[in-house]
């Protein structure tokens, strides 16, 4: 049976459109997203949220020609169904599939691509000044969530719009949630705002005026808030003091009032600023009553939103539980998450140690620098930072931590591969960006016991520290009951040839080990004697190790879930060269390129991280190895 989402293929469908079948429209594309979603997993909560929205957005502008950003941009999955790839929409995350945020290359009606918050303000207001600077009319609409103004870079951006453009619209779409909910003085003052009495008469009212009025009620509410705003909140609005027309709250679910509110707001010669309250979930049960879960999941059951349940812990829940358990023996352990409790699972710290748990919003650069002034007071701050996010806060790590010597400790979940989030979340760069800071002592655990072990030995350490480990379920060895220090700078030797001679040596990074092993074997059944290292410590390289193989061994191969360039393959040849020895180094990491969303097992066979790779290019080196066994023979 034909639906009216199988009419609309472009925004321009949506126009002709009744409002009675616009309302049953939105009702669709919510079952349709549930639907869909529940087959491949997504950001279904977001997306739940922002479907009138969204709709009034592509009703009242002209895309491409008018240009939308939407912060992070994870909310962007009507967009992209109203604009020509609804049939699509089922390959959302997968491989070879529509991204899971607004994407340039994607379609011309991305008008920007992101994945981290904070860049929506900043790239509009490039975008209006471009379209100034060559004498354009088009519209430029940034849509950012309240999450994003606990970003730093959002408040860069409205210093500068007022005085730099006159025709620039912001939608501040608040629904009190990022991932988790929304922390801090900004949330409190946007909380304010829409629990005052006259905003909720304002509500209420608002539809009645819109079926009797039509756009001027949209103008009447708009000002009317406006002046509610001004009467009991500070002396002048936030917003005003940036130089923009602030107006709202409305009712971000009322179609009908949005599209007349954004055809008002068309009119405006001056920066605006439009607050619109949504739902996170709405119109979904298990989404309402599971906002974190359904920010975004795997596949689920539709009916009750139930998930497969994984029966197995993840590296973030033994990061959490070990952190405790070294919280309750030291009072100085402090945690430190920047909007990512549940991602992080800092969750689980913050019920046993409330006092030393800190959520300071989506504000990477704020925490690195507030860590680094807690280690000044005797404190010992453990930052737990997805490595694609730290990558913002380079900057203060090298100022900040490391020129001072600080004991901070970064623990980068999400390290390596974050396959479905694609290349904006793969956590490919840190070793790149970290190693060659002065000081900095950067590890890699090759399983959750070896983990415990690493934060045990950081907290100990006078400087600042780094631990990079992956997402997923961990590798289900035997735990110790309680950590261990390890030697800095030490690696450890699992395999180490045969008696009368070591022909390879195998380093496998992190959980790589599994490769540098699994080589290992088939290397033995072919007559090859291999050693497997455990490096344990990215920086300080164990030089000691190294040069005892670089003396045995015809070659060495490196295994790590990060680029090549700058990576610890490439810190193993500079290694080398500093020791005064030429050996042959077979390095499998990513390639130097940005690596597209998919499943990581897919993806590692597409780019070469495998031990087929590995064998393939061993090949000439192996030719060497067994010649000179006959020689020996």
């Amino acid at each position: 049976m034909a639906t009216l989402l199988d009419s609309i293929q472009s925004a321009q469908d949506l126009r002709r459109l009744s409002p009675a079948q616009l309302e049953s429209l939105a009702a669709e594309i919510r079952e349709f997203l549930i639907q869909t979603l529940s087959r491949t997993g997504g950001h279904l909560g977001p997306n739940l949220g922002v479907v009138e929205l969204t709709m009034a957005l592509h009703i009242a502008f002209n895309t491409p020609e008018d240009k939308i950003t939407m912060d992070v941009s994870h909310q962007a999955y009507i967009h992209k169904l109203l604009t020509g790839r609804r049939e699509q929409l089922e390959t959302i995350r997968q491989p070879g599939g529509l991204n899971g945020f607004m994407l340039r290359t994607e379609s011309v009606h991305d008008a920007y691509g992101a994945g981290h918050a904070g860049t929506a303000l900043s790239a509009a207001l490039g975008m209006a000044v471009a379209r100034d600077l060559q004498g354009g009319n088009n519209h430029v609409i940034a849509v950012a969530g309240d999450a994003a103004f606990t970003n730093g870079i959002s408040y860069e951006a409205l210093n500068n719009i007022a005085e730099q453009t006159k025709r620039f619209i912001i939608v501040l779409n608040d629904n009190e949630w990022s991932i988790d909910r929304n922390v801090g003085a900004i949330a409190s003052y946007f909380h304010r705002i829409v629990t005052n009495e006259r905003y909720k008469h304002l509500h209420d009212s608002a539809a009645r005026l819109i079926q009797r009025f039509g756009g001027k009620a949209a103008i009447h509410v708009a000002r009317k808030a406006e002046e509610a705003a001004k009467g009991f909140l500070w002396p002048s609005m936030l917003f005003e003091e940036f130089g923009l027309k602030y107006y709202g709250p409305i009712d971000g679910h009322n179609l009908p009032l949005l599209i007349e509110t954004f055809n008002f707001l068309k009119t405006e010669d001056h920066p605006v600023l439009l607050h619109v309250l949504t739902q996170k979930g709405k119109g979904y049960q298990p989404a309402l009553d599971k906002q974190k879960k359904f920010h975004g999941l795997g596949p689920y059951d539709p009916e009750t939103g139930e998930t497969k349940p994984a029966g197995q812990v993840t590296y973030s829940e033994v990061f959490a539980n070990t952190l405790v358990q070294l919280a309750n023996e030291d009072e100085k352990i402090v945690a430190i998450t920047a909007a990512m409790p549940n991602g992080t699972a800092l969750d689980l710290f913050r019920p046993h140690h409330p006092k030393r748990y800190f959520d300071v919003g989506i504000a990477e650069e704020h925490a690195v620098i507030f860590a680094a002034g807690l280690a000044t007071q005797g404190f010992k701050p453990v930052c737990a930072i997805y490595s694609t996010f730290l990558q913002r806060a380079f900057d203060p790590i090298v100022h900040d931590v490391a020129l001072q010597k600080l004991p901070v400790v970064f623990c980068m979940d999400r390290a390596g591969l974050s396959g479905d989030d694609g290349p904006t979340h793969h956590g490919l760069f840190d070793i790149g960006y970290l190693r060659d800071i002065p000081d900095m002592v950067l590890m890699a655990p090759k399983d959750e016991d070896e983990l415990a072990d690493m934060m045990l030995t950081a907290l100990q350490i006078p400087g600042p520290s780094a631990i990079r480990y992956p997402r997923g379920i961990v590798s289900g060895v035997a735990r110790k009951p309680r950590p261990a220090l390890l030697p800095i700078g030490k690696a450890e030797i699992l395999k180490d040839g045969s008696a009368n001679h070591t022909d390879i040596a195998i380093f496998g990074l992190g959980p790589l080990i599994t490769m540098a092993q699994e080589l290992a074997d088939r290397l033995e059944n072919e007559g090859v004697s291999p050693a497997v290292i455990n490096p344990r410590f990215v920086k300080p390289l164990d030089l000691e190790v190294i040069e005892q193989y670089a003396r045995r061994v015809t070659a060495f191969v490196t295994f790590e879930d990060h680029v090549k360039s700058g990576g610890f393959g490439s810190a193993v040849l500079e290694a080398l060269s500093q020791i005064g020895l030429s050996v042959p180094v077979v390095r499998i990491g990513w390639p130097d390129q940005f690596i597209e969303h998919g499943k990581v097992d897919q993806l590692r066979a597409t780019h070469g991280l495998s031990v087929e790779a590995a064998l393939e290019q061993l090949q000439p080196h192996l030719a060497t190895i067994r010649s000179h066994n006959r020689v020996a023979m």
